[in-house]
């Protein structure tokens, strides 16, 4: 019994390490390309007949501009999802991912006084 609680834990391990593993648009399959958040069945199948009829993808603006519907915001969040071009997550996504795990280090100052009397017009 412990043996198999233990094998089934251990899946599930390896298996959550495949979920946030990069999918490079280069080298995914169907299922792989549906498994980044924000890509679907119609998109990831868009994805691969683009890069089938005219190859791979050179950099993030050349699958962009040959994907229909993938612009600027969607790159990103696909990016910090876990999509990359040619190995390379998003310029834009990684810069993003730091500036949102960095912690705010300034004091805030309390807010000041009006400075006017209500009773005064």
């Amino acid at each position: 019994m412990f043996k198999k609680l233990l094998l089934a834990a251990a899946t599930m391990i390896v298996t959550m390490g495949f979920a946030f593993a990069d999918v490079d648009v280069n080298k995914a399959d169907q299922a792989a390309l549906d498994g980044v958040k924000g890509i679907g069945p119609a998109k990831s199948k868009a994805i691969i007949a683009e890069r089938a009829k005219n190859g791979n993808f050179k950099d993030w603006a050349d699958f962009e501009t040959r994907v229909r519907g993938i612009g600027d915001k969607n790159s990103v969040k696909m990016s910090q999802a876990g999509l990359t071009v040619n190995g390379q997550p998003k310029p834009a996504a990684s810069a993003a991912a730091s500036n949102a795990t960095s912690v705010n280090t300034t004091t805030s100052t309390p807010a000041k006084a009006a400075t006017k009397d209500s009773k005064t017009k």
